[in-house]
């Protein structure tokens, strides 16, 4: 039982929950972000297209709703709605990573002096030029 508290302090302490709690937070925050562009910014322009049809409401309905027995519908505009969500979502996510991945390749490239490359990298980039240096000198050596 010891072993265990140690091993789940050192989960704790070495960061792990911290970076897993910092990307809960931020993964909320964005899907609020995201909740908005969705509902506030992409569906109105697509309702508009769609001639005002609101998707949540479509369904197709298998038994009429009548005295004590409720209606059996398969809501298909729900499934639409969710759909649509879902392709956003993931466009809006493709998009942040890509500009991410951007800056980090600007960031890790050692030539580009606009962005501060660093350290590992730039040591990185110093030890490879040294080992061409050095095969160039071997090979005129043969």
């Amino acid at each position: 039982m010891k072993n265990f508290f140690t091993e789940f302090k050192n989960f704790a302490v070495k960061g792990n929950m911290i970076d897993m709690a910092i990307g809960i937070i931020i993964g909320t925050a964005f899907n609020n972000v995201v909740n908005v562009i969705v509902k506030k910014v992409a569906l109105p322009p697509l309702s508009l297209l769609t001639d005002g049809v609101n998707f949540r409401n479509k369904k197709y309905v298998l038994r009429e709703a009548s005295e004590g027995v409720e209606e059996v519908a398969i809501a298909y505009g729900e499934l639409i709605e969710v759909f649509i969500d879902f392709v956003i979502i993931a466009f809006t996510i493709f998009v942040v990573i890509k500009v991410m991945n951007r800056f980090k390749s600007k960031a890790e490239d050692p030539k580009d002096e606009a962005v501060e490359t660093p350290k590992n990298i730039e040591l990185l980039a110093n030890i490879e030029r040294l080992l061409e240096e050095q095969n160039t000198l071997l090979k005129k050596g043969e």
